[in-house]
């Protein structure tokens, strides 16, 4: 009895017809899962890499960047600038062997004038930059010394810890306060073309995003520039910081020890060979730690004012790219790399199993 069964199960067995193993599927799909689908397996040879990754790659970045870089350069030599430094001309010729001394005395006039000869034509808008050199607006105990709440809040913020030592004064606290603030710079220039002056425009100088958001429009100086040492300019106390767009320049700290900050626009063309009379009011002391002063007079290009900085730094890291590659190409020329037996790389084998 047990055989029959036996025998009857076998026999169903073959009459039971095999199963497809890929069910359906596609071929491509199976090859798919399986990973046999054919594929490229370059053999990076030496030459292979050197030619088409460094030597390519880095001709490309050459030849894209100094052409950029030339073209910025003509961009920046577009722009035109008249730079004058007065420092030193400003001082009367008694007191240039102590010049410390003729800042300090409040007593002695500090009118100066200057002529600059345009060169060439100058186009609207020509802007006025004040150039302090030597001023390290970046100094640690110089950059904390201010209160970002108390600009935008004034006496409503009371902890103006970071100020001192210009944080209150008899008793009183002083808005704004701290150093920077304390130092502003007050020297002011007039503009004439023969009898005629030049109208300067100080409005919008400053970023619109701080006047609106980190200047106060109901924050008015208070108790400012009342100690008995004056540091620069005095705030009028009628008009709200936001307002009061010179100290917004000055409290945007500079990166470096030599910096420009925006005075005002003259909105009038330049004629070439015109000669600017400039009556300064020398009254920012930089003597005291050997700091210089230029005016700058500047029109614009769409990259900015003339600062060849863009240019250069196209031209040197693609003349420096070009350099690298000539370097790949000449150590592959002198000292090339045998190849490796490519017959004994694994797919190239005959006679593996799949």
């Amino acid at each position: 009895m047990e055989m029959e069964e036996v025998s009857s199960s076998s026999a169903n067995a073959a009459e039971i017809p095999s199963v497809p193993v890929q069910r359906g599927r596609s071929k491509a799909m199976y090859q798919f899962t399986q990973q046999n689908l054919p594929a490229c397996k370059p053999v990076l040879t030496p030459t292979w890499v050197i030619t088409t990754m460094v030597v390519t790659i880095c001709f490309a970045v050459g030849t894209i960047f100094i052409p950029i870089g030339l073209f910025s350069l003509q961009v920046s030599q577009s722009a035109l600038e008249i730079v004058d430094r007065y420092d030193v001309e400003c001082v009367p010729p008694s007191f240039r062997s102590n010049k410390l001394e003729y800042i300090k005395d409040s007593s002695i006039p500090k009118n100066c004038s200057r002529y600059l000869q345009v060169n060439k034509h100058m186009k609207a808008p020509i802007y006025i930059y004040y150039q302090l050199d030597n001023y390290y607006q970046n100094h640690r105990r110089y950059v904390k010394s201010r209160s970002d709440k108390q600009l935008l809040y004034g006496l409503k913020y009371d902890y103006t810890g970071s100020c001192s030592p210009e944080d209150a004064n008899n008793g009183l606290p002083i808005v704004p306060c701290g150093l920077i603030a304390w130092s502003l710079f007050n020297d002011t220039y007039s503009f004439f073309r023969g009898a005629d002056a030049l109208k300067v425009n100080r409005k919008n100088i400053a970023w619109e995003s701080d006047r609106n958001h980190n200047f106060g429009k109901h924050v008015y100086p208070f108790n400012f520039q009342n100690g008995s040492l004056i540091g620069g300019a005095h705030l009028d106390p009628a008009i709200p910081l936001s307002d009061q767009e010179d100290l917004i320049v000055w409290m945007r700290t500079a990166a470096l020890p030599s910096f420009r900050k925006l005075y005002g626009r003259i909105e009038e063309d330049l004629h070439a060979d015109e000669i600017l009379e400039v009556k300064i009011l020398n009254n920012y002391n930089t003597y005291s730690f050997g700091g210089r002063k230029k005016l700058v007079l500047s029109t614009s290009s769409w990259l900015g004012g003339h600062n060849n900085f863009i240019g250069i730094a196209y031209i040197s890291i693609g003349s420096s790219f070009i350099f690298i590659a000539l370097v790949f190409m000449l150590l592959h020329v002198k000292n090339p790399r045998p190849y490796g037996d490519t017959t004994n790389i694994s797919w190239t084998w005959k006679g593996i199993s799949s």
